[in-house]
């Protein structure tokens, strides 16, 4: 179910809102109104020496099983680039350099009930040290892979074959 869906009441007085489902979320008795948006994620295709991508085996639902590539959701006070340096970090302790944006993807994100819209923000970079990644947060595995030879059905979710497409096709 959609975030604006779960909303009954105003948050801010109580009042059961006449409709939901719309956005912005307008409480008609204290005018309180809140727009609800899509949270941003960052990933990204993490290249080693020999041009192959690093790609993570996903521990948790959703897609568990499933290849994924490093990264996360932005927290508040965050840009793409420093939330996107600390997933790669928490998730397969790898620092990295040479980061560059290859496009943005809607994507949507079940978690407990709830179905979050995402704008996932999709770059490439380069591991400094690619020989010390670890499979850490949220990671049960990660592999090496030329990106051309993942399969589509392989790969956890549409931005991620999306932006593989778009390297791949460079």
């Amino acid at each position: 179910m959609p975030p604006l869906e779960r909303f009954r009441y105003c948050p801010r007085c109580g009042h059961a809102l006449a409709t939901i489902a719309v956005n912005p979320l307008a409480c008609v008795d204290c005018g309180f109104t809140y727009f609800f948006n899509p949270t941003v994620a960052a990933g990204a295709f993490i290249s080693d020496e020999q041009g192959k991508m690093l790609f993570v085996r996903r521990a948790k639902d959703p897609a568990k099983g499933l290849l994924g590539v490093p990264g996360g959701f932005i927290d508040v006070g965050e840009s793409a680039e420093e939330a996107l340096r600390r997933e790669v970090r928490e998730e397969v302790n790898l620092e990295i350099v040479q980061i560059r944006f290859v496009c943005s993807c809607p994507n949507y994100y079940h978690y407990r009930d709830v179905t979050y819209p995402v704008c996932d923000l999709m770059f490439a970079a380069v591991a400094i040290n690619p020989h010390t990644a670890q499979a850490l947060d949220g990671v049960d595995a990660f592999e090496w892979h030329h990106p051309a030879s993942v399969s589509d059905i392989e790969l956890a979710f549409p931005s991620i074959r999306m932006a593989r497409g778009m390297l791949v096709n460079e």
